[in-house]
């Protein structure tokens, strides 16, 4: 029986260098940059849907249903394809803030 090599980790590169090589490969990545004070103040927060939603013990069936919002849409924004826009952001953070405040507004 023969013995086969290892093949290389795609890491070995990676694992061969230092901290600091590794921390000047990530400066001259331009796909990496870091955020900055500067460009951190462009960020939006975006509310984090799921996190909410599991804060009140919802599936997301339910959370669509209780809040009026498209379930597509709850996936969409739960899963990154899409985020929520101005008025949604703010809706996402009444939600957040007082649940059956917004559940009592909505009538059910």
């Amino acid at each position: 029986m023969k013995n086969k090599a290892k093949p290389e980790s795609p890491w070995a590169g990676f694992d061969a260098m230092s901290a600091t090589q590794r921390r000047a490969a990530a400066r001259a990545d331009r796909d990496a940059a870091p955020i900055t004070p500067a460009n951190e103040a462009r960020l939006r927060r975006t509310p984090q849907v799921r996190v909410i939603r599991r804060a009140l013990k919802l599936s997301q069936e339910e959370f669509a249903a209780r809040f009026q919002v498209p379930l597509g849409t709850l996936r969409d924004w739960e899963q990154g394809r899409k985020a929520p826009d101005a008025a949604a952001r703010a809706y996402l953070k009444v939600i957040a803030r007082d649940p059956e405040a917004v559940r009592k507004a909505l009538g059910r």
